[in-house]
């Protein structure tokens, strides 16, 4: 018992902050569904950190497990990599196939991260933080990930936080921002879908075929862009549907758990509780919705040459945040047309958007790595 009491005493004021910030992650986790599969995880890990020489992260010469983790699977980027195998067995790159224009928005939707990098920059961020932090706006959360690991470890658990919280936050942050550059008549735009078949040897091409280019065009995305394609080329090669599966369950599910709680040894008081915390978060949602803000107007650009226009609101969909993204702008078209069904460009979109967040994530490690 007097060892209880001790232990309490020793708490710090910012410890409590933290383990306050872990339990409020938790309940958001738990009560309210935004992304739980990491945000228990980590919440429940910032809290363990934080105790008094905590045995999960060094203390003296003893190495904390947490830390271990963090060496072998963070710094290496051996988690979000082995994480992306599994994103690229989820997705069916069919709609985009099928609307391979749709391309460009998902190359328009990241223009929010480049303008959070200049903001950053402007308010005292070096550069590596600020690429860090703009990356967030991709709404890619093993991205962030991936990208904050090689250039500003040291804001990595903020990093995290956000961009996770805003991926599960789209249904929320997006509609306001489509709406400030849309009007109601341009939101009510319908687009008629010609379905088209998508040949197993074009799904099979397709992921090779985006590595090679990738590869060519920007290296330094070669790892996120090739270990997505791999895990699609698994699920649409049609023989090892077995790996396919494991690719998409056992293993997402393993590396979700230590991701979450791996990051969390990066979440001690000394190094989360400071005002460049906040500004994080906050540049995190200038990111997001620049980039929502970009792919409308870019769309609405290229509906001055077009005859057949296009909804704005599919450029919003250029995110990577799938299909939350894709499900807010059919629900936003249906609000203001009820017969308006704009879902499989949306998805095309968004699917595109997954490909466009890896590039550009590679793109800012090959420019400032």
């Amino acid at each position: 018992m007097e060892q209880l009491i001790q232990g309490i005493m020793t708490i710090t004021p910012g410890q409590l902050v933290m383990i306050a910030i872990g339990a409020v992650l938790i309940f958001l986790g738990i009560a309210k569904e935004y992304e739980p599969a990491l945000l228990v995880p980590m919440g429940l890990g910032a809290i363990l950190v934080n105790l008094p020489l905590s045995g999960l992260i060094t203390q003296g010469d003893t190495e904390g497990v947490l830390d271990v983790l963090f060496n072998a699977g963070i710094k290496t980027e051996l988690f979000p990599l082995l994480l992306f195998i599994g994103i690229g067995a989820m997705i069916d790159f069919g709609p985009l196939l099928q609307n391979p224009s749709m391309l460009l928005f998902g190359a328009a939707a990241q223009f929010g991260i480049f303008f959070t990098i200049a903001i950053a920059v402007l308010c005292g961020f070096d550069i590596h933080q600020a690429a860090s932090i703009g990356v967030i706006g991709a709404a890619d959360g093993p991205t962030s990930v991936f990208v904050a690991s090689k250039l500003a470890p040291s804001l990595l658990g903020p990093i995290t936080v956000a961009a996770y919280s805003y991926m599960s936050l789209v249904p929320i942050i997006q509609p306001p921002a489509i709406k400030l550059v849309t009007t109601k008549k341009e939101r009510q735009i319908r687009m008629h879908y010609k379905a088209a078949g998508v040949s197993r040897t074009t799904k099979i091409l397709f992921p090779i075929i985006i590595s090679i280019v990738a590869g060519l065009v920007a290296p330094a995305s070669l790892p996120l862009v090739g270990f997505l394609m791999f895990g699609n080329l698994l699920r649409e090669c049609g023989v090892t549907e077995r790996l396919s599966q494991s690719a998409q369950n056992e293993l997402v599910n393993l590396i979700t758990i230590l991701l979450g709680f791996t990051i969390a040894s990066t979440m001690t008081a000394d190094s989360f509780l400071k005002v460049r915390t906040l500004m994080i978060i906050g540049f995190g949602l200038v990111a997001f919705v620049m980039d929502s803000i970009g792919g409308v107007l870019f769309c609405k650009v290229l509906n001055l040459f077009r005859k057949e226009k296009i909804n704005p609101m599919i450029g919003a969909a250029g995110i990577s945040a799938f299909p939350m993204s894709a499900r807010v702008i059919q629900k936003m078209a249906t609000a203001e047309d009820p017969q308006n069904f704009v879902l499989n460009y949306a998805i095309s979109a968004n699917v595109a958007g997954q490909i466009g967040s890896v590039v550009a994530g590679g793109l800012i490690l090959g420019f400032f790595m």
